[in-house]
């Protein structure tokens, strides 16, 4: 399945340096699942009460003042935020939190490094623009709510009607996107040259496939 084109209402986060302990906080990082981490995104600015790894969205008191809580943001797939986006610890589970909620991209001067990488492994689209361009675009969105819509063939972020922003990512890894693949369906493309591979070893060497003895 592919997917070129990424729309949705844009929620404004107007701050920099969100770290991942702010996206997710430590206290959810016990489940080895990949995947259930949307009630606790944003957990200490969403939420007035402690949370539990157990505990849904739905039975915990919200604080109605944030914006993820707000409609139609509730509904959000594009996060506008500003400097140094995903900077902290390398948890991976902060990029699953955003997925989960309905994240599709986040649009930001620039991100940690580590959650840069892992947003191209798990289907959420991080895009650098100019401080400059990202501030317009604040003003486009802090007035009324938006939806953007991101052309991801011709890496441009279309707002405002007529309006664009180009940005720059890497072909190798926009294919991750709009394939959605993670490193296995990467390594399963080579998966003829892997098995030739294994193969050719066997003939050659075949002792240490020697499982008898």
């Amino acid at each position: 399945m592919t997917n070129s084109i990424i729309g949705g209402i844009v929620a404004t986060f107007d701050r920099d340096n969100i770290d991942t302990d702010q996206i997710i906080p430590t206290e959810y990082l016990k489940s080895i699942k990949k995947f259930g981490f949307g009630d606790f995104l944003f957990d200490g600015w969403r939420y007035l009460d402690e949370g539990r790894l157990n505990l849904k969205s739905e039975d915990r008191s919200k604080n109605y003042d944030f914006i993820l809580n707000k409609e139609p943001f509730v509904n959000a797939q594009i996060l506008l935020t500003r400097d140094n986006f995903g900077c902290g610890s390398s948890r991976e589970h902060a990029v699953w939190a955003l997925r989960d909620f309905g994240f599709k991209a986040v649009i930001a001067s620039s991100f940690g490094d580590i959650f840069y990488n892992n947003c191209f492994k798990n289907s959420v689209l991080p895009i650098k623009l100019t401080k400059e361009e990202i501030s317009h675009l604040f003003k486009i969105a802090d007035s009324s709510p938006v939806r953007f819509k991101i052309d991801l063939v011709k890496k441009v972020i279309n707002y405002d009607h007529n309006s664009s922003f180009s940005f720059d990512v890497k072909e190798s890894l926009l294919d991750r996107i709009i394939h959605n693949l993670d490193d296995v369906d990467i390594t399963l493309k080579n998966k003829h040259q892997i098995e030739a591979y294994e193969l050719s070893r066997r003939r050659q060497r075949p002792w240490l496939f020697d499982y008898s003895n």
